[in-house]
């Protein structure tokens, strides 16, 4: 297959102004000028008459999936909001790659995103990295576990208080993750001596310490919901407390603390912003904020949060960021090449590079241009609009 004619932005490269993409086998073979075009078996090739060609893009925080389109609490599948503690729950025995929104992504020219569970719980359990085309959510997965989500801020107190249950406070919350990832050092220091030594004692099997055993030893990053920026500091403040890798989901006060974060090499995942201001933590919500902290030098994504912004909407979103100052380059790294960094899915997805997945989009025009529309989606080389 052959993309030719078209405006290609291969996102770890300049942008060539006429030039092809080549794919076989599910992969991106070759990316050049229409000057660079080998010869190419008749039918293989696909005019895109002046279109502009990205790489599939990328929600690198979303529930989609988990929160069923036009359904109540029959398909709510995204917070067990009956224990504060739940890392042993996996994304993928709750998403619903039926659910009619699947289709609007890939419309939307969203090709992969990261789903997971919602924030009602300060340890929610495992976020999963999946494509957007599939029946069956075994054959979706990119990468599955991609993330463990946490929560700080409103929606644990919020739940919690309802229930009269800890956490009710920004302190409990804190703790109640403490006092686990202390646990979870405790029953991994138990499995490391035993496998040592013989005669050491295992420790009985616990489903959420074990699930969280990964975390603590650097396998899989943390991702945090956090607004308010004493929230994000006391993310940071944790993470570094137990050595955790870890991103910041939202970040909506992290403008004012970019060059903190910049300095602690924080990566944020923005947004939503096509939203109101529905909660007092959301107040110091700005279109401007993407654009300070990647100015800050911050490596920022942009996510829609699906359903909380529709998932079709986030070339929206990134458009919002360049009216807020930033970039036009930034904003398309955001849903791309920084989006696949942020989610540790970057040696398969958010650039045009050979030998990377050929999940493709093409746009009749300007991709973040609201007029434009997606002409031709493409999934590991397949056609999937």
């Amino acid at each position: 297959m052959y993309l030719i004619n078209g405006v290609v932005h291969p996102m770890d490269g300049p942008v060539i102004s006429c030039g092809f993409v080549a794919a076989e086998h599910g992969r991106i073979t070759q990316v050049g000028t229409m000057a660079q075009l080998p010869a190419a078996p008749e039918g293989k090739l696909l005019d895109v008459k002046g279109g502009h060609i990205l790489p599939g893009l990328i929600d690198a925080h979303c529930h989609l999936g988990m929160f069923g389109n036009a359904l109540g609490f029959e398909s709510d599948d995204g917070n067990e909001s009956t224990d504060p503690c739940t890392p042993n729950l996996r994304a993928i025995d709750a998403i619903n790659p039926m659910d009619r929104c699947f289709e609007e992504a890939r419309a939307g020219g969203v090709t992969t995103v990261v789903t997971g569970p919602g924030s009602a719980n300060p340890i929610a359990g495992q976020s999963a990295a999946i494509k957007t085309s599939g029946r069956w959510v075994d054959r979706m997965i990119l990468l599955a576990p991609c993330a463990m989500k946490l929560a700080l801020g409103e929606n644990p107190k919020s739940v919690y208080n309802e229930r009269k249950e800890t956490p009710v406070t920004r302190m409990a919350t804190a703790a109640l993750i403490r006092e686990q990832f202390s646990k979870a050092l405790e029953y991994m220091d138990k499995q490391d001596k035993s496998e040592a030594d013989a005669d050491a004692q295992p420790p009985d099997y616990d489903a959420k310490l074990d699930a969280l055993v990964p975390v603590l030893k650097g396998d899989l990053p943390v991702h945090i919901h956090a607004h308010r920026a004493d929230d994000i500091a006391t993310a940071v403040r944790i993470c570094k407390e137990f050595g955790l890798k870890y991103v910041i989901v939202h970040g909506t006060e992290g403008h004012l603390i970019a060059d903190l974060l910049a300095r602690e090499g924080a990566g944020v995942i923005t947004g939503p912003c096509l939203t109101d201001r529905s909660k007092p933590e959301l107040s110091g919500q700005t279109l401007e904020g993407p654009a300070l902290l990647s100015k800050a030098g911050v490596k920022v994504a942009i996510c829609t949060d699906h359903p909380e912004t529709p998932i079709q909407y986030l070339p929206l979103c990134a458009a919002m960021a360049v009216r807020g100052g930033m970039s036009r380059e930034d904003a398309l790294k955001a849903i791309t090449v920084n989006a696949a960094e942020l989610a540790g899915i970057a040696g398969r997805v958010g650039t045009l590079t050979p030998g990377k997945d050929a999940d493709l989009a093409v746009w009749d025009g300007e991709p973040l241009d609201w007029s434009s529309r997606v002409h031709y989606v493409f999934i590991d080389g397949t056609r999937v609009f």
